[in-house]
């Protein structure tokens, strides 16, 4: 598999990130991706050609490694790499929506008509509830695989030797696994690894929130204030605090208010005047 696809692909995603994404996004490829590619998949590459069985019965070595290895451990991180990461190109996706759609809007209307987004990438309206969307499944996807690694392997631990006695195998069988320590070892840096993705996920979705409940407050606040200081007047005054006060006005969807001039300020000044 060419993983420098993936890593093009989300390169990008630094420029949306906060400071707990880029950490995340570089624990991932350098820790995970790197280590998967050079170490892992060469350590698993022989594990069913040096399982053996103390027996010569024709199919038992091959009906034991399926009892105990019902998935392998490089396609099941394959699968988790791949799904942990997708989410994050919805997010690109979604910037490149809104850059389009600015772009249209300006072919359309002319350089001069204002614009759709005071600026694409930021993380507000339908753009945040797709970034902490991301945070919520990335999460979920490394702890439903957590689990489901701990199903198959307790204690993410293989034994040197396993017992079988299953069909055809003729009596209970003594199996060895290839590399037992090797493997334990990354399979617990994996798991490691994976556990401490989550912890950033977690910690940058707790960040987001009260980072939008800060300015829900703050903006509540700054309209009460408006009112108080304007009591007999109309709202519109506020409304053009709002348009100054930067992006606060979008955090509820992806719908606008009037198009925004390239220079609020100014075109408020000449509102009122």
């Amino acid at each position: 598999m060419n993983w420098s696809i993936f890593e093009g692909l989300l390169s990008g995603v630094n420029k949306y990130s906060t400071a707990f994404g880029r950490i995340w996004l570089s624990l991932v490829f350098i820790f995970r991706v790197l280590v998967y590619l050079v170490t892992a998949e060469r350590v698993w590459s022989d594990d069913h050609k040096d399982f053996d069985c103390n027996t010569r019965q024709p199919g038992c070595s091959n009906v034991c490694f399926d009892e105990f290895f019902p998935v392998s451990h490089v396609r099941l991180w394959a699968l988790q790499l791949i799904l942990v990461t997708c989410p994050s190109l919805l997010v690109v996706m979604h910037v490149a929506y809104r850059e389009v759609q600015e772009k249209r809007h300006r072919e359309a209307h002319g350089e001069n008509s204002g614009r759709l987004y005071l600026n694409p990438g930021k993380k507000r309206g339908g753009l945040w509830w797709t970034y902490v969307c991301s945070l919520v499944f990335k999460a979920s996807v490394d702890i439903a695989f957590l689990y489901v690694f701990h199903s198959f392997y307790p204690k993410y631990i293989l034994p040197p030797v396993v017992k079988c006695h299953a069909d055809p195998c003729p009596n209970i069988v003594d199996c060895f696994i290839a590399k037992p320590s090797e493997k334990n070892i990354f399979t617990l840096f994996m798991v490691a690894t994976a556990a401490i993705c989550i912890l950033l996920n977690l910690v940058e979705l707790i960040y987001l929130v009260s980072k939008r409940c800060h300015e829900c407050l703050a903006a509540r606040k700054a309209r009460a204030m408006c009112t108080a200081h304007h009591p007999h007047g109309t709202t519109s005054s506020c409304k053009q605090d709002d348009l100054l006060s930067g992006d606060l006005i979008f955090l509820g969807s992806d719908s606008h208010p009037p198009l925004l001039p390239d220079r609020p300020r100014d075109h408020v000044q000449k509102t009122i005047l």
